[in-house]
C-alpha cells in the first residue's frame, strides 16, 4: 500500500515542466510598474518650450546645456524662479526642456513656464500653484500679447512715413 501512496504524490514528467513554464511568466493581474513621465508645453512670445519631467535625480537641461552652465545668467535665473518656489520637490526630478524660436528671454520664459507647468502637474499640489500664482501669474497662465502685424504705408506697425506740405 505505500507504494501505491508514493505513485499518487508524484505527478508525471510533463506536469513538472508545464507547471514550471506557467511560474515564469508573469500573470497578467501582477502590476508592471509604470515610469511615470510628464509633457508640459509653455509660450513667451514666438517662443516655444517643450519640457519632458522624469522621476530622476534633480537634472535641469535645456537645449542639451545643464541650468547650472546656461547662459546668460539673467535668462537662468528666470528658469529657476520656478525650482525656488517649489521647496526641494523638484530635487527628485529630472527635467529635459527642448525650446525653439524667439529671443533667449522669450526662451527662458518659456522654459520657466514649462517647468512651473511641470511641477504643478506632477505634485497636484494647489498650495504650489498659489504660491507660483501669487509670485507671477505668467508662471503658470501665459500672457496673450503678441507683436501687432506690419501694415503699408510704413515701416512698421503704427508708424507712418513722414509728409510735407511744402
Amino acid at each position: 500500500m505505500s507504494e501505491i501512496v508514493e505513485k499518487t504524490e508524484v505527478p508525471p514528467k510533463a506536469e513538472t515542466t508545464e507547471k514550471a513554464e506557467k511560474r515564469e511568466k508573469p500573470e497578467k493581474s501582477e502590476k508592471v510598474e509604470k515610469k511615470r513621465i510628464i509633457l508640459v508645453t509653455g509660450k513667451r512670445k514666438t517662443a516655444i518650450a517643450r519640457a519632458i519631467v522624469k522621476p530622476g535625480a534633480g537634472n535641469v537641461i535645456v537645449n542639451g546645456i545643464p541650468l547650472a552652465t546656461f547662459m546668460p545668467e539673467i535668462a537662468r535665473m528666470k528658469v529657476t524662479e520656478a525650482l525656488v518656489l517649489s521647496g526641494e520637490r523638484w530635487r527628485a526630478l529630472d527635467f529635459n526642456v527642448r525650446v525653439s524660436g524667439g529671443g533667449f528671454m522669450g526662451q527662458a520664459e518659456a522654459a520657466r513656464m514649462a517647468v512651473a507647468k511641470a511641477l504643478v502637474q506632477w505634485t497636484r499640489s494647489s498650495e504650489l500653484r498659489k504660491t507660483m500664482t501669487n509670485y507671477d501669474r505668467t508662471m503658470l497662465a501665459g500672457d496673450p500679447r503678441r507683436k501687432e502685424p506690419k501694415k503699408f504705408g510704413g515701416p512698421g506697425a503704427r508708424r507712418r512715413e513722414q509728409k510735407s506740405y511744402r
